[in-house]
């Protein structure tokens, strides 16, 4: 955070101080961090007290000062919160927003090197944010959201990390509704919008793909004056807003994709992958393709064949600011861990059963877990393919292929169209010649279960129409699924698990779970 004095905070978000103590040392106190969790405060800090559905805030105020907070954006003035110097707003969302400008203009001044850039998309965001982050790490200090914090809370308070000596700022903006967009590019204006996907994500907020669409590219619309738009050259929806476009418009897609439509894009001048193939580890290898000829071969160190267009994204964004193709492969290479309950590999030894996990429990819709069943289908697939073909008929020299789990949750605001949706994931599924289908609901809601009810007939009746035999279960818990996977994997010697679903299924706490089991036998 740039330096500011409680008064200038005051003044940037149109605050008032209250209380004889913060009007005094309004002009001498200093403040160099902003926060909203008070657990996370330190000297010189800002509190923001935020009134949220379960916990308020103000409740926290008057324990900020032992914490070492200068000040504290507040609603009304707290009684007994002595030490600390309260600023009264209207809305302290909507302060921090501002107070979050400030922040990017007082570092805009200073006129040094600086950029932003923001990243939208209904899949994808978070994992390219992540890609991205390491690649321009590697090029000069960059300040990068934890997680998914792509709202108008957790992007100011991102935007807030920004200092003096920060080169690159990395914006990850989400939407539920129009309109939220351009208000997060009113916070921090990217000069560089990358637009990943329009997907289906978020249907039953926005009422029409069409609106998602128009929600997206409101993140070109917000770019500074002859801004960078960088866009996805095979989806025909993100393709058209190049149009919207003031400024220079880079482009990346798989092979020689130019979205199969009328949008014109210039194949020549695009960031492009060829030779596109997954180890037995379901890590994508490919070559990678700049648009002045210049190769390298990639191997992602993370899994997910849906990947590659997240780091074709990352990698033109890194090339445009000087990176060349070989430091990018290597920089791709050496991202591992991305952000938590995304594609995270991990092996657990839970309840006498041992089994491989892919975690990617932090959200879902119909994109993303179409892409999770991929990789759960492609895994060690070719290798053990290969190797079953060269042994022939001699089964003791055939290698096992892995038992395959896709343990799904439901997923949300999907409209009214949500039941056919969750069925053709269920369809989808039981095609890709998985073992075994676990549709995860919820006894305490009727909704939450009668969408997994309709995934598990979705896969019940592929069994029936292609002559599948994945067995599938319907199960009303995660207590539940945490049962039948342990008693599947007890059965089979090589398991493999893949957790997908809307965060209200409760499929990360489950994760978690087991997570926290391998802790507790170290």
């Amino acid at each position: 955070m740039m330096p500011m004095t409680v008064a200038e905070i005051a003044e940037a978000v149109h605050g008032s101080i209250a209380g004889a103590d913060g009007r005094g040392a309004a002009d001498e106190a200093v403040a160099t961090s902003v926060f909203s969790d008070s657990r996370q405060l330190t000297r010189g800090s800002v509190f923001v007290a935020i009134a949220g559905e379960r916990v308020d805030g103000h409740d926290f105020v008057a324990g900020a000062a032992a914490k070492g907070a200068v000040a504290a954006l507040v609603e009304h003035e707290v009684a007994g919160a002595d030490g600390i110097a309260q600023i009264v707003v209207s809305d302290t969302v909507k302060a921090l927003g501002l107070l979050a400008r400030h922040n990017i203009d007082k570092r805009r001044a200073l006129g040094s090197d600086f950029s932003i850039i923001g990243i939208t998309g209904s899949v994808g965001k978070t994992t390219t944010k992540d890609l991205l982050n390491s690649l321009l790490s590697k090029l000069a200090p960059t300040v990068a959201p934890v997680g998914s914090f792509n709202n108008d809370i957790g992007l100011p308070l991102t935007a807030l990390k920004v200092g003096a000596g920060t080169r690159f700022f990395i914006a990850e903006m989400g939407a539920n509704h129009v309109g939220e967009i351009a208000g997060l590019t009113r916070i921090a204006p990217p000069d560089l919008a990358v637009v990943l996907k329009v997907g289906v994500a978020h249907l039953g907020e926005f009422g029409s793909v069409e609106r998602i669409a128009q929600a997206k590219s409101e993140i070109v619309r917000g770019l500074v004056p002859n801004g960078v738009a960088v866009l996805n050259a095979g989806d025909q929806r993100v393709a058209a807003m190049q149009s919207l476009a003031s400024g220079k418009v880079l482009w990346f897609g798989l092979g020689d994709d130019n979205a199969g439509n009328d949008n014109k894009v210039d194949g020549s001048g695009m960031v492009r992958c060829a030779d596109v193939k997954v180890d037995d580890l379901d890590h994508p290898e490919f070559t990678l393709v700049l648009p002045d000829g210049a190769r390298s071969d990639v191997t992602l160190g993370i899994s997910g064949a849906h990947n590659v267009i997240n780091a074709l994204a990352a990698s033109t964004v890194a090339h445009y600011f000087g990176m060349s193709a070989e430091a990018i492969a290597e920089g791709l290479a050496d991202v591992r861990r991305i952000s938590p309950h995304r594609m995270a590999i991990s092996t657990v030894d839970h309840d006498g059963a041992t089994f491989t996990l892919i975690d990617d429990s932090f959200n879902a819709n119909p994109d993303s877990t179409r892409a999770g069943l991929d990789g759960l289908a492609a895994w060690h697939s070719e290798e053990n393919d290969e190797a079953n073909a060269n042994a022939g008929a001699d089964a003791d020299e055939k290698e096992e292929r892995p038992y395959r789990i896709a343990v799904l949750g439901v997923m949300l605001e999907l409209g009214d169209d949500e039941q056919r949706l969750h069925a053709q994931i269920g369809q989808y599924a039981a095609g890709l010649g998985l073992d075994e289908i676990v549709a995860v609901g919820s006894e305490g809601g009727r909704h939450f279960d009668a969408l997994a009810q309709a995934l598990a007939q979705g896969a019940e009746q592929a069994n029936k129409q292609d002559d599948t035999h994945v067995v599938v279960r319907w199960v009303h818990n995660v207590d539940e699924a945490d049962r039948e996977v342990c008693r599947s994997a007890r059965e089979h010697r090589q398991t493999v698990v893949l957790l997908k679903g809307s965060h209200v299924s409760g499929l990360s706490s489950l994760a978690d779970r087991w997570a926290d089991t391998q802790k507790n036998k170290k």
